[in-house]
């Protein structure tokens, strides 16, 4: 029997669409207002302390399912490259008018991003069309707003590229095009 490249990938993506960074919420009521059952301090110790330690941890986990989304490529001979068919070939005509546009604008944005950070075409649920933005370091494409759904991601990292193009990142930005798995991607 042999193994399907990337199976159960696409289940992954749907669970990891769902999730979302989170913030530590406010108190309602001050520190001190359950004494003298719950002292202020022990209050201000989890609150502060314990509960934003989980929120961080929660969402650094998180960052390391989204950075996953290096998933979207493909050997040439497992689909990388294929051209793009299907509804979403259909959103990307229908928002950007052609793939060369997506892929001309996703390297301007590349380019344009100073220091780390990703590059993404995302979903936007509530206006129900394709996007294309970037985010800083780490940060997942749901910073950028509740709504968006990352469809595809590319690292523009140094770490992503350096050792092959050095400092040529244009023909990075060109050739990941190359090996993108459009399929994941849909």
């Amino acid at each position: 029997m042999t193994k399907k490249p990337f199976a159960g990938i696409s289940r992954f993506r749907q669970q990891l669409r769902c999730l979302q960074t989170f913030f530590l919420p406010d108190l309602t009521y001050d520190y001190g207002a359950l004494e003298p059952a719950i002292s202020g301090k022990i209050m201000q110790l989890h609150h502060q302390k314990h509960h934003q330690t989980y929120i961080t941890n929660y969402n650094n986990a998180l960052q390391q399912l989204h950075d996953a989304i290096n998933w979207n490529l493909a050997p040439t001979r497992e689909g990388g490259g294929e051209t793009l068919k299907g509804s979403l070939g259909y959103a990307i005509n229908t928002n950007f008018g052609s793939l060369e546009a997506v892929i001309q604008r996703m390297n301007v944005e590349g380019a344009a991003l100073q220091g780390s950070g990703w590059v993404w075409l995302g979903l936007d649920k509530k206006l129900k069309r394709l996007i294309i933005k970037t985010t800083a370091n780490k940060d997942p494409l749901v910073i950028k707003g509740p709504n968006l759904v990352p469809l595809l991601g590319i690292d523009v990292w140094e770490h992503a590229y350096y050792l092959q193009y050095k400092n040529v990142k244009p023909d990075y930005r060109k050739n990941i095009w190359k090996v993108m798995n459009w399929k994941y991607a849909a």
